[in-house]
């Protein structure tokens, strides 16, 4: 998938912005403040339907605007054409144009478009909290397992209503129902995890990261969630007794982990902060080969800062995988300077972005 055409009206800065994408570099150039980042955080919307900087949807519309509206037109893998669009309101309402056909789910945008992030703030992945984790392993899988979302879908709904008739004093009614339908996906969601990590994963972000990392060696390991010799269902009522006490499920996938190790220590307690946001390059990157490997679907991989804790030398390996790995690069810096081994590359855009307005240089 590679965006064509692109249209943001009443974004953060950005009043009314049109231009046509690059299929493998855009770079956008400006200060801060500029804009550049929005563009970038825009188009995370047709990916993600939401925002990589803020959880409040309102923030990113426009002052005194009712709402703003995302549309891209983009060439699949077979070379047709495809339209896409989102618009959130003021009232936090959400309408999802694809192909013309309109809907309230943004989450049905998510599957045509499989959109990746890289910020300054990428290292929260390995020193943030273990759901990021989840999400690497699950984002994956979403876009390769067809039945994984639903397993998801119902695995969530089912600890939704566990936790609710743990908190409550009223009798019980249901509760080995829902106990089953969460055991069963719930063990799905732990196999297809720990058989992507271990069967593909693995060794395309240890490969990776020979490249990116070379002088560390790397411990990647799988947390399923609850205590090994157990089944779920084992496990779920082992626990029971002090989970309802407590009001909550305590084992499950929702507590799964990635753990990431270098000589036997949490790779978040040993590496810099660039070193850190090389090891998540490494790990992306790995999904988007897999991802192409798999479906052969392309990514689009949107680079915010990227002179941000990278010297050039790191800069320039990581741009340079991605762009023979067929993906579609969005790129944004304060100064061509960051991205001078750019120069000979003879597929790329440049723009530059100024008070939310963007001039294609020439």
């Amino acid at each position: 998938m590679k965006l064509d055409k692109v249209q943001i009206s009443h974004f953060r800065n950005i009043d009314e912005l049109s231009l046509t994408a690059h299929e493998s570099l855009n770079i956008f150039l400006g200060a801060n403040g500029s804009g550049k980042s929005s563009i970038l955080e825009a188009l995370h919307y047709l990916g993600f339907a939401r925002s990589f900087r803020t959880h409040k949807h309102k923030s990113v519309i426009s002052y005194d605007k009712p709402g703003f509206t995302i549309f891209c037109s983009a060439v699949v893998e077979d070379g047709n054409q495809q339209r896409f669009g989102i618009s959130r309101f003021a009232n936090d309402s959400c309408i999802v144009n694809i192909n013309g056909q309109k809907s309230k789910r943004a989450t049905d945008l998510a599957s045509y478009l499989p959109i990746q992030i890289f910020t300054p703030q990428s290292s929260d992945l390995l020193i943030g909290a273990p759901k990021l984790r989840r999400r690497y392993l699950d984002w994956l899988l979403f876009h390769v397992e067809q039945s994984f979302n639903s397993d998801f879908q119902v695995f969530t709904r089912s600890l939704k209503h566990l936790n609710a008739l743990y908190k409550s004093n009223q009798p019980k009614q249901g509760l080995d129902y829902w106990h089953d339908l969460l055991c069963e996906k719930g063990e799905s969601i732990s196999s297809k995890r720990a058989g992507l990590l271990n069967k593909h994963l693995i060794e395309l972000i240890n490969a990776n990261l020979k490249d990116f990392l070379p002088e560390f060696s790397f411990e990647i390991s799988y947390y399923r969630g609850w205590e090994k010799g157990y089944s779920l269902t084992d496990a779920v009522f082992k626990n029971r007794q002090r989970d309802q006490k407590y009001g909550f499920l305590s084992v499950g996938p929702h507590k799964a982990d990635l753990r990431i190790k270098t000589q036997g220590v949490n790779a978040h307690e040993v590496l810099s902060r660039g070193q850190l946001r090389m090891l998540v390059a490494g790990m992306q990157l790995a999904q988007t080969q897999y991802l192409h490997a798999r479906t052969a679907k392309t990514s689009i991989f949107l680079l915010d800062d990227v002179g941000a804790e990278l010297d050039e030398e790191k800069r320039k390996v990581f741009i340079s995988r991605l762009n023979t790995s067929d993906t579609q690069l969005f790129v944004t810096a304060i100064d061509i300077k960051q991205l001078e081994f750019l120069e000979n590359y003879n597929d790329k855009k440049v723009f530059h972005v100024e008070h939310g307005q963007v001039r294609e240089e020439i």
